[in-house]
Parts: structure tokens; C-alpha cells; sequence
């Protein structure tokens, strides 16, 4: 796991540091862990579970702007408050990291500071796949999309690709991809129905025909 998270770059001494202002959380599904507009005053790394981000119009409807799994870096914050609210999709286990301590040791390892800016980057390439998503994408474009996603993120990770563990409710996946529920859950009811998925226990969905899947996410 230390391979996928902000601790890669460091080395031992280094990695005792960072322990010494680390704080290791465990919360549950459903919980947030911070609010658009909250003074951001610490860091957070996904050390395991799912966590949306996510932004509220002004009318009240939600825009999920990610989900975060095991690796993944939330909390990076250009002035003194969070952009985004961020909640558990399942329970998840995170190290959080007080902003201003953190800061200082960046200043003093050159290595962390720029395995952020790396991870700033993934972020900002994830960021615009999702703008083509929602942008240039059919329905059943975007959901077979978003599968393949999910399972090229779990096989970078050492897990299984298939099946593709989805945790997330059709209400989730419907604000991330700019549909409506009912929409979503036609769409894989249509996958299944053509045999290109099926739906399994424990939240997983196995791609029964994956160049299907490929060619469908294509418009192909």
C-alpha cells in the first residue's frame, strides 16, 4: 500500500517523521470528513475504502467530482478552505496530516514535495477524463467508461479486474457521470440484458465480454 500513497518517495528517517504527525482514522460509511467551505487544515491519504468528493450547485443538486479508493490523495487546498466536500462511500481508514506540520516538512524533504505534485497531477489528468465523460459521452458511453476505469484502477492497485467492485449507489454514479438514477440503472439493466455484464453479490459487476466493453466506451 505505502508504494501507492504519499510515504513512497521517503525513506526511513524520513517515514518516522511523518509518523510522528500522522493521525490514523477510522470512519464510517456515509460520514463527512470535511465540508466545501471548511477551514483546510489538514491532509488526508486513503489507506483503505472509497471516499466521494463532491460540489453543491447553488439550486441544490450535487456534482460528484471523484472517488477516491486505497492510495488516493484528498485534501490539497489553494487557499485557507476546501473546494469540495468529501464523505465515505463504505468504511475507510485514512492518515491524516495537520496542514501546517506537514507543510514544514516539506520544507525540509524535497522528495514529498514532489510526490504531491505528482499526485496533484493524477488528480488534474482524472479531472479531465471525467470533463470528456460528461462533456462528449452517450449514457451507455459513460457507464461503460466508468466500469473500465474502476477496473484498470484495481489492477494498478495488485487486485483483481474483474469482477469490478462497485461500492457506489446509482444515485452516486448518476451525479459523477451527469445522469439521472433512472438512467443509470436502465443502462446496466441494458448491459445485462445484452450480456455484457451481469450483476453480482457484494457489490461487484463482472464484464462478461470485455472487448464489448471497450467498443461501447469508444461509441464504437
Amino acid at each position: 500500500m505505502r508504494s501507492l500513497t504519499v510515504c513512497a518517495a521517503l525513506d526511513p528517517e524520513e517515514l518516522r517523521r511523518l509518523a510522528d504527525i500522522l493521525q490514523t482514522a477510522r470512519v464510517e460509511a456515509g460520514q463527512t470528513l470535511f465540508s466545501e467551505g471548511d477551514a483546510a487544515d489538514a491532509l488526508y491519504n486513503v489507506t483503505a475504502g472509497t471516499v466521494k468528493l463532491y460540489k453543491l450547485l447553488p439550486d441544490g443538486r450535487r456534482q460528484i467530482t471523484g472517488f477516491l479508493v486505497t492510495g488516493d490523495f484528498l485534501g490539497l487546498a489553494v487557499n485557507e478552505s476546501y473546494a469540495y466536500t468529501a464523505e465515505t462511500v463504505t468504511t475507510a481508514t485514512l492518515c491524516r496530516f495537520p496542514r501546517k506540520k506537514i507543510d514544514a516538512l516539506m520544507d525540509e524533504f524535497p522528495k514529498m514535495q514532489r510526490r504531491l505534485f505528482s499526485m496533484a497531477s493524477n488528480e488534474l489528468a482524472a479531472a479531465q477524463d471525467q470533463m470528456l465523460l460528461l462533456g462528449r459521452k452517450t449514457a451507455k458511453e459513460k457507464i461503460c467508461s466508468f466500469l473500465l476505469m474502476l477496473s484498470q484502477r484495481a489492477a494498478r492497485r495488485g487486485h483483481k479486474e474483474n469482477p469490478v467492485y462497485v461500492p457506489m449507489s446509482r444515485a452516486d454514479i448518476a451525479d459523477y457521470l451527469g445522469l439521472t438514477t433512472e438512467t443509470v440503472s436502465r443502462t446496466f439493466t441494458q448491459l445485462k440484458t445484452a450480456g455484457v455484464i451481469s450483476l453480482q453479490e457484494g457489490n461487484k459487476v463482472l464484464i462478461s465480454d470485455m472487448d464489448a466493453i471497450y467498443d461501447m466506451a469508444e461509441g464504437c
